[in-house]
């Protein structure tokens, strides 16, 4: 299998190989961490990084419901190559910072039930299952490791962007 080499940075921060209990825990113990966040701070952009945490936050929701969908298909053994999407777009019409701060976490905390609700009910089978996205080799598995380390790939900048303001 070819590991996904852009997202590798993502699966180095999830080692877990059981990505349903990463999931859940993350859930319950790294996601609350975003309601630290004042709706201020969440407005405010942090040179060099170019989103507000609104736009981090609004970003990780529209992440793993694109990394959830690719698992649901390839755990279904549909193999079918699935195209890469880009972010910089989503963001142009997401219009985050319009809406309330605390809204967009209960988005992201609805969104993760949802996702660890599926790999939850995935038969152990499913999870070395594989499929094609962004031209990339991914597994099942991999595909919850990089939800898992996507969050904590953006969940330490928003700390440390927090800290120093």
């Amino acid at each position: 299998m070819t590991e996904p080499a852009p997202f590798q940075r993502y699966l180095d921060l999830a080692p877990e190989q059981n990505c349903e209990i990463a999931l859940q825990i993350q859930h319950e113990q790294e996601l609350p961490k975003f309601q630290l966040v004042s709706e201020d701070q969440a407005c405010i952009v942090h040179p060099p990084y170019q989103w507000t945490i609104k736009e981090v936050v609004g970003h990780l929701s529209d992440t793993e419901r694109v990394f959830a969908y690719r698992a649901l298909r390839f755990a279904r053994g549909d193999a079918t190559p699935l195209p890469g999407f880009d972010q910089d777009a989503y963001m142009l019409t997401a219009n985050f910072n319009d809406r309330p701060y605390e809204e967009l976490v209960q988005e992201l905390n609805l969104v993760r039930q949802a996702t660890v609700e599926l790999f939850r009910t995935l038969p152990e089978e499913a999870f070395e299952r594989e499929g094609t996205a962004s031209g990339y080799q991914w597994t099942v598995r991999n595909l919850g490791r990089c939800c898992v380390g996507h969050v904590r790939h953006h969940l330490e900048i928003v700390q440390r962007r927090v800290s120093s303001a």
